[in-house]
């Protein structure tokens, strides 16, 4: 039996799942904000004592790669690499965005053909991470910033016989964008989403290299100065 770990950190979700031979036997999270550096190693413990293994019993780590939380990114990827490193297993990424919109998959049902699956990820203000899939988890975009107005993703929403959007940036469309194809579902970020991409390149051994790995930030991290007088 090959256990896989998934971390999940890319978001407000801290999230792991636990898979065997790719379906998932447990996830837990943590939905309390800005906690990850806290919550992250004790979700691990957790999970692995619950369903009676030690870490050595891992095969894999999966990690969310982003784009996402530029903080809990690192968070995220430096305790898989660390895992990764000290039990001498292969480090796994999946794109945040393909991982959500295993979750959706996972979740909605069964969907009309020619339905489109648009998973969002906030990144501040009126801006989202979001990226274009066909029913079959296949991308039909790149992965984008993009500033949401009424014109966004129109050539895929006219093309669609259902337009899906969902995680935590689709809140800022709702009063934006809408029409008869579009429809919000409430899917947040999870480890769960990990557990068929992770698996689908565990058998092709598609392994990062532990060392050299980084998040796909997207975008760069900006540092802003604090509004406080210094003294």
């Amino acid at each position: 039996m090959e256990y896989i770990l998934g971390i999940e950190t890319g978001t407000d979700v801290c999230s792991v799942s636990l898979s065997c031979d790719g379906r998932t036997v447990a996830v837990k999270e943590s939905g309390a904000g800005n906690d990850h550096a806290k919550r992250l190693a004790p979700l691990i413990e957790e999970i692995l004592s619950d369903n009676g293994l030690v870490s050595k019993e891992l095969s894999a780590v999966a990690v969310s790669s982003g784009p996402g939380s530029y903080t809990g990114l690192r968070i995220g990827v430096s305790t898989a690499k660390g895992l990764c490193y000290a039990l001498d297993i292969p480090l796994i990424s999946v794109g945040s965005l393909t991982s959500l919109v295993n979750v959706a998959l996972a979740t909605a049902g069964e969907l009309p053909a020619g339905t489109m699956l648009c998973p969002m990820i906030d990144a501040r203000r009126m801006e989202v991470y979001a990226q274009v899939f066909h029913t079959g988890a296949r991308p039909l975009s790149e992965v984008g910033a993009h500033i949401i107005d009424k014109d966004s993703f129109g050539e895929y929403i006219d093309r669609s016989a259902r337009y899906l959007i969902f995680g935590n940036g689709a809140d800022k469309c709702r009063e934006v964008l809408d029409g008869p194809k579009v429809r919000y579902l409430d899917i947040r970020p999870s480890a769960s989403g990990l557990v068929v991409p992770a698996w689908e390149k565990y058998r092709r051994r598609e392994f990062e290299d532990t060392a050299y790995f980084e998040p796909f930030y997207l975008k760069d991290f900006i540092v802003t100065a604090s509004s406080k007088k210094m003294l």
